[in-house]
Order: structure tokens, then C-alpha cells, then sequence
């Protein structure tokens, strides 16, 4: 009767013990999910901290940390104040600038129609010029309404800003005492595991550093060729636009396509038609160019990940996360994959090898038999 009794009570307690970690698996994700925002804020703070900690090192050897931090950190929030900057004016006073002459424009077209014979019958069938006419007269009065556009988008402008500034504010954190705490982490560690962790956790700040490098690199050469071509059409602010290519580069996938199509908008008020086209090709042919031959080159030898895999990453992070994601999600592969490989060599070094019967003994030579 006993040993049926125990066998009820250790089949209860597994029954028990498994309900249990179901509940507290259910539980983590949901709170996980919960925390799905402030997470996010954390894994952006802390690449921006390993992305920074190569300037505040490098700026450390010549001044204090804290103002190496500072002087870091303030470069970083003034490069988009400064962009914005030299670009919004222009562009306001050109928009304004446009919607006056579109009247004027399509008085060309209504000319240009009227000497041709084809188009001026399909003006007769359709009254396209009619019509042109009357959304033009309306254009003018359409730019005060960006205003009111503008006001609704005030709250969620707000709240990136709000997002921005505390995803800074974590990562200076990070920077100020973030080896602090790795240094804590690896030496609360037994003598069998804590050089194999210190290995991994800089392996990971390497892998990051390069990505940061290669990125900037490959951004750098886009915003090059960005600037010899935009100068080449004549716009008139091409140093301002080449930045908004270089910054648009960071972001794997939609970066560069948005970038782009921004400079088309201003092209529009500088050069049309032609460089307007001039420039679409070139930055379809660029982005060819870069998405298939140089990015997965320079990623591949920056963070030694395979240039399939690399592809395969951006397209789970930004479909997961969207441009957050898509702008980790080489990082977090070659995190992923050192931290893969130093568990199986972990376990490699731990695993008993086989016992080996002893070999059997070699034969003797016979004796050669004397002369």
C-alpha cells in the first residue's frame, strides 16, 4: 500500500510541477507583452550605448568621462536639429513659391494643349485643362490647411519626442556605468564560467561596434554619391540633401527608399521633369546596387554573418517590429549566433569523451638472422 501511495504523491507533484511552469511561462509572456514598449526602449538604449561607447573612449583619453559623455551625446542630438534647420525653411518658402506659379503652369499647359491638335481634342472630350484649372485656383488655400494637419499629428510628435529623450536618457546611463555592471555580472560567476562570459559579453560589444562601423561606412558612401549627383542637377542645397541620404542609409530596407523619395519632393521645386527623373534612376539603380552587392559584403565581414542570414534578420525584425527591428536585427543575428556558439563549445568542453580500449601492442621485429 505504501509504495502505491508514493507513487500517487510523485505523480501529483509532477502533475503540480508542470502546471506550475506552464503558469509562470503564460505569465512572464504576458507581461513581456505588457512591457513590450519599455523593453523596446531598453534594447534601442543599450545599442546606442555600445554604438557610443567607441567615441566616449576614444574622447576619454583627452578630457574627463562625464564631459566625453557630453560632448558625445549633444553632437548626437544637434546633427538632426541642425538638418532640419537648413532644410524646413527652404522648403516651406519653395512650397509656398510653387503653389502661386501652379496657375501660371497650367496656363502653359492649357497653351501647349490649345496648338495641338490631338491633345486639344481630347480637352474637348474630357475638359482635362478645365479641371486643372480649378485645382490650382484651390492649391494656394491648401497650404494653409497643412497647419491644421500639422497640429493633429502635435500628440504623437510629443510622444516620440517624450520616447526619444528617455531612450537617451537610458543609454547616457548605460555609457556612465554600463561596464560597472557587466564587470558585477561576470564576477559573480564561478572560476570555470567567468572567462567564457567576460568572452561573450565583449564579443557581443565587438559584433555591435563593427555593425555600427560598417553601417556608418556604407552610409557614408551613399551620402558621397548622393552629393557629386545632386550637385551635378544643380540643387541648391545638396550638402543638407546628401545628409538626409546618409541618415536615411542607416535604416536597412525602407531607410534609403524614404531618404530618396524626400529628395524627389525637393527636386520637384529645383529641377523638373529632368531632375526630377535624373535622380529616381540613379537612386533605383543605387539602391540595387547597395542591396544586393555592397551592404551584404560589408556586413558580412563586419559582423561575420552570412550575407543570407543577414537578409533573412531584417526581414523578421522589421516585419516583427518594423523599423526598430529592421535597424537591430543584424546586431541581435550576431549576438545570437556568438552566444549559440559559445554554448556548444561550453558544452563541448564538458562532455566526457568515450573510454578507449588501449591500443594492442606492437608486434616485435624479428631478428634479422646473422650472416
Amino acid at each position: 500500500m505504501m509504495p502505491a501511495i508514493r507513487s500517487f504523491d510523485l505523480e501529483a507533484r509532477t502533475v503540480l510541477r508542470t502546471v506550475l511552469i506552464v503558469l509562470t511561462v503564460i505569465i512572464t509572456v504576458y507581461l513581456v507583452y505588457l512591457l513590450r514598449k519599455p523593453i523596446s526602449w531598453l534594447v534601442i538604449a543599450a545599442f546606442i550605448a555600445v554604438a557610443m561607447s567607441g567615441p566616449v573612449a576614444l574622447l576619454s583619453r583627452h578630457m574627463p568621462r562625464g564631459l566625453a559623455i557630453a560632448s558625445v551625446y549633444l553632437t548626437l542630438i544637434a546633427i538632426p536639429i541642425v538638418l532640419a534647420g537648413l532644410l524646413v525653411p527652404p522648403l516651406v518658402g519653395q512650397a509656398e513659391d510653387l503653389a502661386q506659379d501652379v496657375p501660371g503652369y497650367v496656363q502653359d499647359v492649357e497653351d501647349f494643349v490649345n496648338d495641338n491638335e490631338t491633345l486639344s481634342n481630347l480637352n474637348d472630350d474630357y475638359d482635362i485643362v478645365t479641371k486643372l484649372e480649378e485645382e490650382a485656383e484651390k492649391l494656394p488655400s491648401k497650404i494653409g490647411d497643412a497647419a491644421n494637419i500639422l497640429s493633429d499629428i502635435g500628440v504623437g510628435l510629443v510622444n516620440s519626442i517624450f520616447a526619444g529623450v528617455t531612450i537617451l536618457i537610458l543609454s547616457i546611463f548605460m555609457v556612465a556605468s554600463g561596464g560597472r555592471w557587466v564587470n558585477r555580472i561576470v564576477e559573480m560567476q564561478d572560476d570555470t564560467h567567468r572567462e567564457r562570459l567576460r568572452r561573450t559579453f565583449d564579443s557581443i560589444a565587438g559584433a555591435i561596434a563593427s555593425y555600427v562601423g560598417a553601417a556608418l561606412f556604407q552610409a557614408v558612401l551613399a551620402g558621397v554619391f548622393a552629393f557629386i549627383m545632386l550637385t551635378i542637377l544643380g540643387a541648391p542645397f545638396a550638402g543638407a540633401l546628401a545628409l538626409i541620404v546618409f541618415f536615411g542609409d542607416l535604416i536597412p530596407l525602407v531607410g534609403a527608399t524614404i531618404a530618396a523619395f524626400l529628395v524627389a519632393i525637393v527636386m520637384l521645386f529645383v529641377n523638373f521633369p529632368v531632375g526630377v527623373i535624373i535622380w529616381i534612376v540613379y537612386a533605383i539603380a543605387f539602391q540595387q546596387i547597395e542591396d544586393y552587392v555592397i551592404r551584404p559584403q560589408i556586413q558580412r565581414r563586419a559582423v561575420n554573418v552570412e550575407p543570407m542570414v543577414i537578409l533573412i534578420a531584417v526581414l523578421f525584425g522589421a516585419t516583427l517590429f518594423g523599423v526598430i527591428g529592421a535597424l537591430l536585427a543584424i546586431p541581435a543575428a550576431a549576438s545570437l549566433q556568438i552566444v549559440i556558439k559559445e554554448f556548444l563549445d561550453y558544452r563541448a568542453a564538458f562532455r566526457i569523451p568515450p573510454s578507449a580500449s588501449p591500443p594492442p601492442p606492437a608486434a616485435a621485429a624479428p631478428n634479422p638472422d646473422p650472416a
